[in-house]
């Protein structure tokens, strides 16, 4: 089954890293994000991917290009440029990477790589989140449910505590960032049958985002499930994000790494 992966966006709210690269490229633990995305799958299996290239998407092919090479031993005669490999710690990912415009918005970014996905079900997921989500669990909630599409549903931490105060100003007990208040949200990590295109027709399918109307149309349609995941789940979207799950990777603490 293959895996969609969003890489195009702009990445502005976290800016001092995506001046001079796509955000799925930002490092954490010296790999990109994106690196971080595809190995969550790969652990379960699933090792063929369809990446959408927007903004400095020849920074992710110049990656991936050169990956086998910078992950592996070698002997360069400079004299003729022979290059004998002896080892190498390449992962065995199959990469897809597609041109889908600069200013496409989501929706037309997923219609864009129709072509590549062919006729089977397939998994979406944006390119700078991470979770210990157990995919195969996903995917059999999914396929016992035979809608046309599921979205994993997570519960992000409160940025802030809170305070329980009593009438009298007398603060009762302080709660360190709550659960999203028992809300759930879109984390990410679909699950989709190929009749999906069907609801990404619309003429100017280029300026609009697959969250808005192909999502709620499918929900309209009861054609729209939840997977609730409870465990770790974060998304990368500005620079304190960067910072936090760098501080989880280097204390070895990074609940996503399941390899």
């Amino acid at each position: 089954m293959k895996v969609v992966i969003f890489a195009g966006g702009l990445g502005t709210r976290l800016a001092e890293e995506t001046e001079v690269r796509p955000k799925p490229m930002v490092e954490i633990g010296s790999k990109p994000v994106l690196w971080h995305i595809m190995k969550i799958y790969s652990t379960h299996g699933f090792n063929e991917f369809i990446v959408c290239l927007g903004y400095k998407g020849f920074f992710i092919k110049e990656y991936f290009m050169q990956y086998f090479l910078h992950n592996s031993d070698l002997t360069i005669e400079l004299k003729n440029n022979k290059v004998d490999i002896h080892s190498s710690n390449a992962e065995s990912f199959t990469v897809t990477l597609v041109e889908t415009g600069l200013n496409t918005k989501t929706a037309g970014r997923l219609k864009k790589v129709q072509r590549y996905v062919g006729k089977e079900d397939f998994m979406l997921t944006y390119g700078d989140g991470v979770a210990d989500i157990n995919i195969k669990e996903l995917l059999a909630f999914h396929q016992s449910h035979e809608k046309i599409a599921t979205v994993t549903a997570v519960q992000p931490e409160g940025r802030f505590g809170s305070m329980e105060i009593e009438d009298d100003g007398i603060v009762d007990h302080f709660k360190e960032k709550p659960k999203g208040d028992n809300k759930w949200i879109n984390g990410g990590f679909f699950v989709l049958k190929p009749d999906v295109f069907s609801y990404l027709n619309d003429a100017n399918i280029n300026e609009i985002m697959w969250e808005d109307a192909p999502m709620q149309n499918l929900a309209n349609d009861k054609q729209l499930v939840a997977y609730k995941h409870t465990g770790f789940w974060k998304p990368m979207d500005a620079l304190r994000d960067k910072i936090e799950l760098e501080n989880l990777w280097q204390s070895g603490n990074a609940k996503w790494k399941t390899w």
